[in-house]
């Protein structure tokens, strides 16, 4: 599974489209050709009849079987700095399961002739933008055609996971280490959800390793668990305020009454686009039924109306109510620093009014701090740092679709090059320009 339990996933796991990826459905069209093309020659029993060849002297090109050659192959990316790698293990399945040629309609799996090397999930590289200075993350040996049609997809995994699970690792380092909600489902297909959320999840054991914390994730689909066994959570939707009449507070009780203690109970408190007022009102409600309960000796009852925390979700297009305007959008418009800090004075004090016993006010004044202010819209590495260079009192990042950034520094595109020949035996550098074999220390023997 990854560098923490130095376990491999398996296609138990992935459940792949065997029968399919056999036969090219996922591969760019071109490699499909070139496997074709050294098949023909091969079974015409085509031997290298060129001049203006790059053998080194002394090598004679004669009698060379070009359909039938054997490579050594390495895959890695440039991504400037370092780079979470994630997707190895299904890249190793799709090796494992795909590797091979027809005879007819019969499959002849030959991935047992290959030599492969990789590093396993959570491991990190480092570039500096240089493809003669790159650590690769996998490399395989053996006959080209046999897995030519499996450079599109084993790229296609890599690149993806390792690029989510780098841009959440970036995203927990600009926190400071504040746990994150990964809330990017909603923003690409259903069928990625898998991946994404084992991405985040590698992601997050790696900055657990690297900064000595005890991070849990938190994703929002049980999809995103299937391949760790995680399970979604997540808080109240804008629409079920909505189907509440807009009352923010009897859709946070209902929340509460319904569903299992399990469930963090974080209250959504922007639908009327008055952060403070709805966070007060609903702490006060959730307080009032958690006393009555304790009062009653109903103690187990009342843990449902342990108000977890509020989320701010202000569109960007506005201006919360308790945000007075000076004059420059960017420090008024949706969740701002200002925001944030309005809502944590106004829950830390919201109990110095209430009508409450005189033994019930420390419990009240705990209740209302205990509540952790949850924000998200909009936020990415470096919203989220700048939130934190001004110490405002978030708890925690939800982050959407910051998550799949894909340009500049986010830009984590894998490639895979051919970088040796085996020739009469003998291994022969013939990678093309600008690239050459490289090795590196994590790499293992897989098989």
């Amino acid at each position: 599974m990854s560098i923490f339990d130095q376990k491999r996933l398996t296609n138990s796991t992935f459940k792949l489209d065997i029968e399919r990826m056999r036969k090219g459905w996922y591969t760019d069209k071109y490699f499909t050709n070139i496997a074709r093309m050294l098949e023909t020659l091969a079974k015409a029993g085509y031997q290298y009849q060129g001049t203006d060849h790059r053998l080194p002297a002394g090598v004679d090109p004669a009698d060379i079987p070009a359909g039938d050659l054997e490579v050594e192959m390495q895959w890695f990316t440039r991504r400037p700095g370092k780079t979470i790698v994630v997707g190895v293990d299904k890249a190793l399945t799709m090796l494992r399961h795909c590797t091979g040629y027809f005879e007819g309609d019969h499959f002849v799996e030959t991935a047992d002739r290959l030599e492969v090397w990789a590093v396993h999930d959570g491991c990190v590289v480092e570039s500096n933008g240089n493809p003669l200075e790159v650590s690769p993350v996998m490399r395989v040996r053996g006959r080209y055609r046999d897995f030519a049609i499996l450079e599109t997809p084993t790229l296609g995994i890599m690149t993806r996971a390792s690029r989510v699970a780098t841009n959440v690792y970036e995203a927990l380092v600009g926190s400071g280490g504040k746990p994150m909600m990964f809330f990017p489902a909603r923003f690409d297909l259903h069928e990625v959800q898998a991946a994404d959320g084992y991405a985040y999840q590698i992601a997050v054991q790696r900055f657990n390793l690297d900064h000595a914390q005890t991070l849990g994730p938190y994703v929002s689909t049980d999809a995103q668990g299937d391949w760790w066994g995680g399970a979604g959570g997540g808080t109240v939707a804008h629409a079920a305020i909505a189907c509440f009449m807009g009352d923010t507070n009897e859709a946070m009780i209902a929340f509460a009454q319904v569903l299992p203690v399990s469930i963090p109970r974080i209250a959504l408190v922007d639908f009327n686009n008055d952060c403070v007022r709805d966070s007060v009102s609903v702490c006060k409600s959730m307080f009032e039924k958690y006393r009555a309960l304790i009062d009653a000796g109903q103690t187990d009852e009342a843990q449902r109306y342990i108000l977890y925390g509020v989320r701010l979700d202000t569109s960007s297009s506005l201006r919360d109510v308790s945000v007075a305007p000076l004059g420059d959008p960017a420090l008024d418009l949706g969740v701002n620093p200002r925001l944030v800090f309005n809502v944590r004075q106004a829950l830390d004090s919201a109990w110095g009014s209430w009508n409450i016993p005189e033994n019930w006010r420390e419990r009240a004044a705990r209740f209302c701090k205990n509540v952790k202010i949850v924000v998200s819209g909009g936020f990415n590495p470096e919203k989220i740092a700048r939130f934190e260079r001004l110490h405002v009192p978030v708890d925690i990042y939800a982050v959407g679709s910051a998550l799949f950034a894909n340009h500049g520094p986010t830009v984590t595109d894998y490639t895979a090059d051919v970088v040796r020949i085996k020739v009469r035996g003998q291994w022969i550098d013939m990678a093309k320009v600008g690239r050459k074999a490289l090795d590196n220390p994590d790499l293992e023997r897989i098989w």
